[in-house]
């Protein structure tokens, strides 16, 4: 005796051994012995062997019309067997009551199972509900090979064109799009990214880490909706200034301005000037609803996104040959550069240049100093503030120690066309701690503590940065800045360009007009604000660092070089010496230590991962003076916190160069490695 069951979802037969009525004891073809329940079993035949009943029972239901049988039934629900018996007109056989079960088992939509070899027929609505489904599973499979198909053969298909940014940074799996993607991408074993820019959806490396960045934090894109005009600031007395401002060139969020006016019985009243953005831009307008969703201007080489409107950079940005509206800090200061006193006013300060950093550094810098150098316009102005911030760092007790590091300026010619696309870049070296960088940075370290205090002695909360044990954090109470040697410091000197620092001016604002702050004291939107920031900002600057690492790897392919020079910086994490690129390179003998000069060969880049291949291949002297010296020592703190980055992190997020305590906090320069 031979015996047909089923086992998990499938149908087995097998030959009986023992027969305890409840129970059997079978063996299977492939002589495996089974127990099964007497329940359990489907059908009891004689004939064929166990063997070939199954292929004999498929044989047979191909030929079956599913159709044919589901008209067949009646609505009862009925055995298999007793099916086969209507269908064949005869008592069938293990052979055709086997053919029926596996046809009516392999049409669930048709017959719907309810139990052990019963079925009852899908009722009509419900059948050609199904059927409707299955076709459209079949129609759009066949949109899924097509479109995966085109993708293949080098083409992209017209509907992934107005997904294409979904598909690369947020797929819905869900979605045809996505499952014809990853379909082609299995076939051709690219990653999308990859196959993107081979059918040409993506024009250059760039495109992908910018559209990624403007996915994740410009969702409706970048251009500014329509605004009303925004009101003229309210009539402000002019003040008895002449102002300049010092920035790079490409600058035009002009924040701040400087002025130095003799003082009646010797000494200085410096005039630290800010624009007042605060005046035309009120807490809850237009204006603000887009400066609080975008928290800061987005740095990165060779293009930025502002924080505010042009028109409102226009109507307060600091330019030259306008009287602009500024909240001003006035500091008395004696001949030996002691502070006497200090003021501040909101006014119309007259901005008489825009000085610019390569024009004034060749002419003002640590040589010209010493020797007296040419004149120029500004030299005596700009000659006492250095002098004044001098004497400002001294007394904070934190003197310069970075006055040998460099920075990089990026600069990108978009109108040049490359192997990788549009974009030539240039990389500049600049040395840190330069007497312009001193010069503004101690004025604006200045301004923000003086002004953080004037505010928490008057009890009006503020956001402020403070720092203890080294770790960095925003507060909205004051409290000490260690790493500036201030008791507090609040972000007041870029308001054209971060939202705490609008924030604070509203709130001096309010302060120098005696109105009722926005913010009370314990406001749950200031600190919202603040909280907000800090994750935004941090976001951006990961993406500036991220975006100059993809500008070296694009310096290095410019020109072809296939050697260069790196300095080791811990173990086998390297960076190059042309330009600020941070990675980990094979083959560092053990005996190599920390500030090593090695050649190393440039063996492969990858624009998409930002990853640089490289071997090494010998240790060489270090570089020295004519004298003699020792090479300067180009490695801080903060880029040695960032080798942990590059060590445990995806590449594109790690650091290429930190910034020095002042510069990072006072606000930088556009294009340049850390503008704050």
């Amino acid at each position: 005796m031979n015996v047909l069951f089923e086992e998990d979802g499938a149908f087995r037969t097998g030959t009986v051994l023992t027969d305890n009525d409840t129970s059997l004891q079978v063996e299977t073809p492939h002589g495996k012995r089974v127990k099964l329940k007497s329940a359990n079993v489907l059908l009891r035949y004689t004939q064929p062997a166990a063997s070939e009943l199954l292929a004999r029972a498929e044989a047979e239901a191909a030929g079956m019309d599913t159709e044919f049988l589901w008209e067949m039934c009646g609505d009862e629900e009925f055995g298999f067997s007793e099916f086969a018996a209507d269908y064949f007109g005869h008592t069938p056989s293990a052979v055709e009551s086997s053919a029926v079960l596996v046809k009516l088992f392999s049409a669930p939509v048709y017959f719907h199972r309810k139990g052990r070899g019963r079925f009852r027929k899908a009722p009509a609505e419900i059948l050609q509900a199904a059927l409707a489904g299955l076709e459209k599973k079949r129609l759009q499979q066949e949109q899924v090979e097509r479109m995966g198909a085109e993708l293949v053969a080098g083409t992209l298909p017209a509907e992934l064109k107005p997904l294409l940014a979904q598909l690369l940074y947020k797929p819905d799996r869900n979605r045809l799009e996505t499952k014809a993607l990853e379909a082609a991408c299995a076939d051709t074993g690219l990653s999308p990214a990859r196959l993107m820019l081979k059918v040409g959806a993506l024009a250059s490396t760039y495109d992908f880490h910018y559209g990624r960045f403007l996915f994740e934090h410009f969702p409706q894109g970048t251009d500014f909706p329509a605004l009303p005009p925004l009101a003229a600031p309210p009539e402000l007395p002019l003040a008895e200034v002449q102002a300049f401002s010092i920035d790079d060139a490409s600058t035009t969020e002009i924040d701040d301005a400087l002025s130095l006016t003799p003082r009646e019985g010797g000494g200085w009243v410096v005039g630290i000037h800010i624009a007042a953005p605060g005046l035309g831009i009120a807490p809850g307008d237009a204006v603000d609803a887009i400066a609080r969703d975008r928290l800061s201007t987005v740095y990165m080489p060779g293009n930025k996104i502002t924080m505010l409107p042009d028109d409102a950079v226009g109507h307060y940005t600091l330019g030259a040959g306008q009287a602009r509206a500024a909240v001003s800090l006035y500091v008395d200061v004696a001949s030996d550069y002691r502070i006497l006193g200090h003021r501040s006013t909101i006014e119309r300060v007259p901005v008489a240049a825009n000085l610019r950093h390569h024009d004034i550094e060749p002419v003002f810098n640590e040589e010209t100093l010493a020797d007296g150098g040419p004149d120029f316009p500004y030299k005596r102005e700009l000659t006492v503030l250095w002098e004044f911030a001098t004497v400002l760092e001294a007394g904070r007790g934190k003197p310069s120690a970075n006055q040998n590091l460099l920075d990089y300026n990026y600069n990108v010619d978009w109108d040049a066309q490359t192997q990788d696309g549009p974009g030539a870049v240039s990389i500049e070296r600049r040395k840190r701690g330069s007497p312009l960088d001193k010069l503004v940075a101690e004025l604006m370290i200045l301004a923000n503590s003086t002004w953080g205090k004037v505010l928490a002695d008057v009890g009006i909360p503020a956001i402020y940065r403070a720092q203890s044990q080294g770790r960095v954090r925003m507060t909205t109470a004051a409290a000490p800045h260690e790493g500036l040697g201030v008791s507090c410091y609040a972000w007041s000197t870029s308001p054209l360009r971060r939202y705490v620092d609008l924030c604070n001016q509203w709130q001096l604002i309010a302060h120098l007009r005696g109105q009722t702050p926005h913010f009370p004291p314990g406001s749950a939107q200031l600190a919202a604000a603040m909280n907000d920031f800090d994750t935004t900002y941090n976001a951006y600057n990961d993406f500036q660092r991220g975006m100059e690492r993809y500008w070296c790897l694009r310096w290095l392919r410019q020109h072809g070089l296939s050697e260069t020079s790196a300095r080791v910086l811990r173990e086998n994490i390297v960076r190059l010496e042309e330009v600020p690129f941070v990675f980990k390179l094979g083959g560092v003998p053990g005996n190599v230590h920390p500030g090593t000069r090695v050649q190393v060969s440039l063996d492969g880049f990858d624009l998409l991962d930002i990853d640089l291949r490289a071997k090494y291949l010998a240790s060489l002297p270090p570089l020295g003076g004519p004298d003699g010296s020792a090479e300067p020592e180009t490695v801080d703190e903060a880029e040695l916190d960032a080798i942990g980055d590059v060590v445990d992190a995806p590449v594109d997020n790690a650091a290429t160069a930190g910034a020095a305590p002042a510069a990072e906090e006072t606000g930088g320069q556009e294009g340049a490695a850390s503008p704050a």
